[in-house]
C-alpha cells in the first residue's frame, strides 16, 4: 500500500485530499505543527523556524504532496506577510528535502500546489499556458519561487506542480466569502466585472492531486481550471442565482475593494483565462465542469 505525506494536510484542500486517498485505500500521514501521531491520519510535527521534521513522518513514504501555504489572501501583503507567504511555501519545501537527504530514502514523487496567480494578475483575452514565463509581480513571483523549490528535488524523484485556480468550496477558500454579500441580497460585480476568473471545485481539484499520484508520466507544471471560463460577472450571477437572490448592478467599484483589502484585492480584480489541455491530455476529466452545476451542490 503506498503511503502519502502531506503537508498541510488539515487545510481546505489537504483535508478533501486526505480523504479521497484513505477511500482509495493508501495511507496518508500529515505534518504539522501539533503532533498526533496515534490519530486516525497520522500526525507527526515538524517546526519550520527551528528546522525540525519528526524523521517518523519520513519513513517508508512514497509520494509527498506539499500543500503548505499561509493563505495569500487572508491579510494585507505587509513586507511581513509577505515573508511569512514565501517561507510557508518555499522555505518548508526546502525543509523537506534536507531532512529527507539525511535519510537517503528519497519518495517516488514530490508534488507541490502552486497557482495561476504565476502568470501574474492581469486581465486580458491571452489563454496562458503552462509554457509560459512567470509574471514580474508579487503573486508570479511568489509562485516562481514556490515552483523552483519544487524542481529542486527532480534530480531525486519525480516532480508535478499543479497550478491552481480559485477554489471553490462550501467548507471555506474563497467561496464563502464571495457569497456572503449574495446571501444578503447585494450581489453584484467585483470592479469591471470583466476579470476572468478561473475556478475549479475542490473535489476536482483532490481528484487531480490522486490523479498525479498515479500517473507517472506526468511531469512538470499542469493548469488545473474547469473548462468552463466565466467572467467575475457571470460568477457572481451564478452564485446569486444559487442562492436565489437578485444580481445587482452598478459593480463594486475597484477603489473600495483596494482600500479595504490592499494588495490582494487584485486577486479578485484582476484575472486571465488559463489552458486546462495538459492536465486533460493526461487523462484527467472533470466531475465538476460547468459553473452553475458547482455553485448548486455547494451553496445549496
Amino acid at each position: 500500500m503506498p503511503t502519502i505525506l502531506i503537508t498541510g494536510g488539515s487545510g481546505l484542500i489537504g483535508s478533501q485530499l486526505s480523504k479521497l486517498l484513505l477511500k482509495d485505500g493508501l495511507s496518508v500521514r500529515h505534518l504539522s505543527r501539533s503532533a498526533q501521531p496515534d490519530a486516525a491520519v497520522p500526525t507527526f510535527k515538524w517546526d519550520i523556524a527551528k528546522g525540525i521534521v519528526d524523521p517518523r513522518a519520513l519513513e517508508g513514504v512514497d509520494h509527498i504532496v506539499h500543500l503548505s501555504g499561509a493563505g495569500i489572501a487572508d491579510e494585507r501583503w505587509t513586507k511581513q506577510r509577505m515573508q511569512v507567504l514565501y517561507s510557508s511555501r518555499v522555505e518548508t519545501a526546502d525543509l523537506l528535502k534536507r531532512e529527507v537527504e539525511k535519510t537517503g530514502a528519497w519518495p517516488r514523487t514530490f508534488i507541490s500546489a502552486s497557482g495561476v496567480n504565476y502568470y501574474g494578475t492581469l486581465t486580458s483575452d491571452h489563454v496562458f499556458t503552462e509554457e509560459e514565463p512567470s509574471a514580474n509581480d508579487f503573486p508570479g513571483q511568489l509562485c516562481q519561487a514556490w515552483e523552483d523549490a519544487a524542481a529542486a528535488w527532480t534530480a531525486q524523484c519525480r516532480v508535478v506542480q499543479l497550478r491552481t485556480s480559485v477554489v471553490l468550496a462550501r467548507e471555506g477558500g474563497a467561496l464563502p466569502k464571495l457569497a456572503a454579500p449574495a446571501r444578503w441580497g447585494l450581489a453584484s460585480p467585483l470592479g469591471s466585472g470583466t476579470q476572468w476568473m478561473p475556478w475549479i471545485h475542490v473535489e476536482d481539484l483532490a481528484r487531480a492531486y490522486l490523479h498525479a499520484i498515479q500517473h507517472a508520466e506526468m511531469h512538470g507544471a499542469y493548469n488545473i481550471a474547469a473548462p468552463e471560463d466565466v467572467r467575475n460577472r457571470d460568477f457572481m450571477r451564478e452564485v446569486a442565482h444559487a442562492l436565489r437572490r437578485p444580481f445587482f448592478l452598478p459593480n463594486v467599484p475597484a477603489f473600495a475593494l483596494r482600500a479595504v483589502l490592499g494588495g490582494p484585492s487584485e486577486l479578485v480584480l484582476e484575472g486571465s483565462r488559463v489552458s486546462n489541455a495538459k492536465v486533460v491530455a493526461s487523462g484527467f476529466s472533470f466531475r465538476h465542469p460547468e459553473l452553475g452545476e458547482a455553485l448548486a451542490g455547494l451553496l445549496q
